[in-house]
């Protein structure tokens, strides 16, 4: 094809994050298909021959895990879940070594938590040892720590994964790879569907009927948590290729295949885009209005005066939503107090808190570049 009718947000992508899902890696029985690797792995390759860096974030820890364990399928309880993704995941980046070390490239395992990339000095780590293993040449083979993860502290899906990594080591372009060769305005079994080729906005997609449709049975996500993840990058001024695992080889060279979803706006602060999408709230504060209108439209701290009430149990540190008097969540910011401090707090300024408890009382609840907003709302 020539370069002319090759999408050019793809071919000027230096930096690229591919993720990959269970079903694109794995055997119906839960093993890892070794013919479906290498030809992935051979693609990634040509790309890193063509001068691009590549992150790779791959599903399949749990997948793999399943057969040695002689699991028929995936299991419910997130015990046994942790427990075949312990066995799975070394067994997974031992196959990308061996097909990586094929093209003389080396795999580098990174497995992350909410906690490590939401914290700041964790999120600085992790920002530093992808852009050293990057450096190095390495192909950073990245997954979600599922053995020590909880239900409460975990990404979700590894498209939301896939999302936020590409915005942590700022790449050019997130390709998706699935089951499915890109996104359709109908289920694509209906016999009716047509697959849509662009996505510019969210009323591109008015009408399409996404459902969580997908291999249930050995991995966690569907189209609609890959529209999700989409629409995280590209609202991060991230471009998205949505298409099928065999694919891959030409949508890496531009070609007009599966789904492209065109940023919506341009890039925001990384940690940020972290903290609003990959973490849960461990409670709430609910503001007044003017405290509303100072975090929302003018950005600012939020002070002890414009809090009128605490829910949950959290410590300093914790991620928190900011209610607004309807209470609908319209910020979540890491909170510099624990839940049992901030009642005697509660609509007092922080100069009067100074003055009569000390210092160490004058500083904000959740700091302004600690706080990300959840909702745009109307004046």
């Amino acid at each position: 094809m020539s370069e002319a009718g090759l999408r050019p947000e793809v071919v000027a992508a230096r930096r690229v994050v591919v993720k990959v899902g269970s079903s694109s890696l794995t055997t119906a029985a839960g093993g890892i298909d070794d013919e479906r690797l290498r030809a992935l792995v051979d693609a990634v390759a040509d790309l890193r021959q063509r001068g691009t860096e590549v992150v790779l974030v791959s599903s399949g820890a749990i997948a793999a895990g399943l057969a040695p364990l002689q699991m028929p399928r995936r299991p419910r309880d997130l015990a046994r879940q942790q427990a075949a993704a312990a066995v799975g995941q070394g067994l997974l980046v031992h196959r990308y070594t061996e097909a990586l070390a094929r093209h003389g490239l080396i795999a580098g395992q990174v497995l992350l938590t909410v906690d490590d990339v939401t914290r700041r000095s964790h999120y600085r780590n992790a920002s530093r040892t992808f852009e050293t293993l990057l450096d190095l040449g390495v192909v950073p083979v990245v997954n979600e720590n599922d053995t020590v993860a909880t239900t409460e502290i975990r990404f979700g899906d590894n498209d939301r994964l896939g999302a936020l990594v590409a915005h942590l080591v700022r790449a050019d372009l997130l390709v998706l790879l699935s089951d499915v060769d890109g996104l359709y305005d109908a289920n694509p079994s209906s016999g009716s569907a047509s697959l849509i080729p662009e996505v510019n906005g969210a009323d591109d997609l008015a009408g399409v009927r996404v459902g969580r449709t997908g291999s249930a049975g050995v991995g966690t996500g569907g189209m609609q948590t890959k529209v999700e993840a989409a629409r995280i990058a590209t609202g991060a001024g991230i471009p998205v290729v949505l298409t099928s695992a065999p694919l891959a080889t030409a949508a890496f060279a531009g070609e007009q295949v599966g789904t492209l979803f065109r940023p919506t706006s341009g890039r925001r602060p990384a940690r940020l885009l972290w903290l609003a999408h990959a973490t849960e709230p461990a409670g709430s504060l609910h503001l007044d209005a003017g405290a509303v209108r100072a975090v929302v439209d003018r950005r600012a701290s939020l002070l002890p005066a414009g809090i009128t009430g605490v829910r949950g149990s959290f410590v300093a540190g914790d991620p928190v939503d900011l209610v607004d008097p309807d209470g609908t969540p319209v910020a979540r910011g890491l909170v510099n107090y624990d839940a049992a401090e901030l009642p005697d707090l509660l609509g007092r300024s922080t100069r009067e808190l100074a003055a009569t408890l000390g210092s160490a009382y004058e500083r904000e609840v959740v700091h302004r570049d600690a706080l990300a907003l959840l909702t745009v709302r109307r004046r």
